[in-house]
């Protein structure tokens, strides 16, 4: 092929636009399944510093703001008043979550010098919001129990995923390259 020629003739159609990025997005799910599954579940020892992580947060948000938290010694469980509030456990450690957001970003086109900074600084925003909702979890146990099952799966599944849907359209508007335009420019 002569070097002044399209490299992006030579690519299937499927590959460019929303093809590439599905694509994309659907192997880094499922190399994020394999590593999560395979290893990362079963070993423990990341999910259990994340939830320890967010229930001390929680609690030192708390704590800040004025109540009277703790932590549970050994267990990631969240004390109001001296009674069990919140235990932080790994489907609630947010790391799932982090690797969605990352996942996206890295699928959709765009430089990768921002992606350095700016994934990182999405997934501590996601994290803080994370310590928040286990925080306003402890709160809504403490004063209105009956509350808890729903906001937990309900109103703060609601507010993350809305969370993450900005952070995503934040890349997009602000960093993304339109996958046709990466294409373009490409070649």
């Amino acid at each position: 092929m002569h070097p002044s020629e399209s490299t992006s003739a030579a690519r299937p159609a499927w590959w460019s636009g929303r093809g590439r990025f599905l694509l994309v997005a659907a192997g880094l799910y499922g190399l994020w399944l394999l590593a999560y599954e395979g290893y990362i579940a079963p070993d423990g020892r990341v999910d259990a510093w994340l939830a320890q992580g967010v229930a001390e947060g929680g609690t030192a948000l708390l704590q800040v703001v004025g109540f009277r938290a703790s932590i549970g010694p050994g267990l990631p469980l969240l004390y109001m008043d001296g009674l069990p509030a919140v235990v932080v456990g790994a489907p609630c450690d947010g790391l799932a979550l982090y690797a969605l957001f990352a996942g996206f970003v890295l699928a959709y086109p765009g430089p990768w010098r921002a992606r350095l900074w700016f994934i990182p600084l999405g997934v501590l925003g996601l994290f803080v919001l994370n310590v928040v909702r286990v925080a306003a979890l402890a709160l809504n146990h403490h004063y209105a129990h009956h509350s808890v099952e729903f906001n937990h799966h309900y109103t703060f599944t609601f507010v993350v995923y809305a969370c993450i849907c900005g952070l995503w359209a934040w890349w997009v508007r602000r960093y993304g390259t339109a996958p046709e335009l990466a294409e373009e420019a490409a070649a």
